[in-house]
């Protein structure tokens, strides 16, 4: 007959409750930790992005505008007019004096002002830029008939640079480089999901893959498939490729640095402040100007610039976009392949070497 005291023995550990620390530790070491954790950080995640884009773009406010004159701005009737504008739109019209209407008009063609107001000897002529930015061209447009109407001076407005007929309210530009971005960093995490085993130069070679492909894809659909942009199509193409890539590379970047929770900072940096802040569906003037600025330096940004001059400006593009998006590809192929030993992807070799 077994002994009782031996079979206690024998099964007491087992028997027993684990103690406060012993659950926390289980609990701790579980996927329920990770799993938690994300429930919040994602619940915060859709708060800020309802946000972000509701309170920058839900009520555009202009603040200062970036304005050709050209003509006696000056006389009562310029000086009753500028001043008339700018108590309706409660901000403050940035002159930049110019000789000529030519002048005037490569100022708008070159994106140094958004429109042109003619002076003459006793009225005004309002040329309006679409193309620069629908929003702002919107605001004077509708500010200009109380101006008028209070001042007593007589106002003609044109569109000197309308959009295209496919993309009335100026937001495809927009759109298209809101999923080069979002396309760029949610394929870089694919690939450390489902090809984990590539190597450093595997993995940035993909990643330029899937920008050349998924570039293509976006402007072949919105120029060739659905008309809604007459595209410039290999300059535009490679803007959204340069895009995906750089948005692809700098996901890899907050890989390689903090692992898992990469994402954190790259919907932060790319959605959160990039999108919002580029001027593409809310035009730079009508953002608060620190957005704004800090807006052009962001990939998102640099992006819309870039394909928004070789899309409305054909013959004006300018190096400064493409500088931003060779800096954050630069700085984050640096940091991945400087410390890519610490990326949660690679694989081994003959010796246990992992690559």
């Amino acid at each position: 007959m077994p002994d009782e005291t031996e079979h206690h023995g024998a099964h007491g550990a087992h028997g027993r409750h684990p103690t406060g620390a012993e659950r926390w530790e289980e609990f701790r070491k579980s996927p329920f930790v990770p799993a938690t954790v994300l429930l919040f950080i994602l619940a915060a995640a859709a708060g800020l992005f309802a946000g972000s884009y509701t309170y920058f773009m839900a009520n555009p406010t202009p603040h200062r505008v970036p304005t050709a004159v050209v003509g006696p701005y000056t006389s009562p009737t310029g000086q009753r007019f500028i001043d008339g504008m700018e108590k309706a739109l409660d901000a403050s019209l940035k002159l930049q004096v110019y000789s000529t209407d030519a002048q005037a008009r490569r100022a708008v063609d070159q994106q140094k002002v958004f429109a042109i107001v003619h002076v003459r000897s006793s009225a005004v002529q309002l040329d309006v830029s679409g193309a620069s930015g629908a929003s702002v061209a919107q605001v004077l447009v509708e500010s200009t008939p109380a101006v008028a109407k209070a001042t007593g001076v007589p106002v003609r407005v044109t569109d000197i640079n309308p959009l295209q007929k496919g993309d009335p309210r100026g937001l495809a530009l927009f759109y298209i480089s809101l999923a080069a971005v979002i396309v760029g960093f949610v394929g870089a995490i694919q690939l450390s999901v489902h090809a984990r085993g590539l190597n450093p130069a595997e993995r940035i070679a993909y990643i330029i893959a899937n920008a050349l492909l998924g570039g293509f894809a976006i402007a072949a659909v919105v120029d060739w498939w659905l008309g809604a942009l007459d595209l410039p199509f290999t300059e535009s193409w490679l803007i959204l490729a340069f895009t995906m890539f750089t948005s692809g590379m700098v996901f890899t970047m907050f890989n390689t640095l903090i692992g898992r929770w990469a994402m954190l900072p790259t919907w932060g940096l790319m959605v959160l402040l990039g999108n919002p802040s580029s001027g593409g569906a809310v035009s730079w003037p009508l953002l608060p100007s620190t957005l704004g600025h800090i807006g052009q330096w962001l990939p998102p940004g640099a992006s819309v610039n870039a394909q928004h001059t070789a899309v409305c400006f054909r013959g004006y593009q300018h190096a400064f976009p493409f500088l931003v998006l060779a800096g954050w590809s630069l700085v984050s192929c640096a940091v991945f392949w400087i410390w890519r030993h610490r990326h949660p992807g690679g694989r081994t070799v003959l010796g246990g070497r992992r690559i």
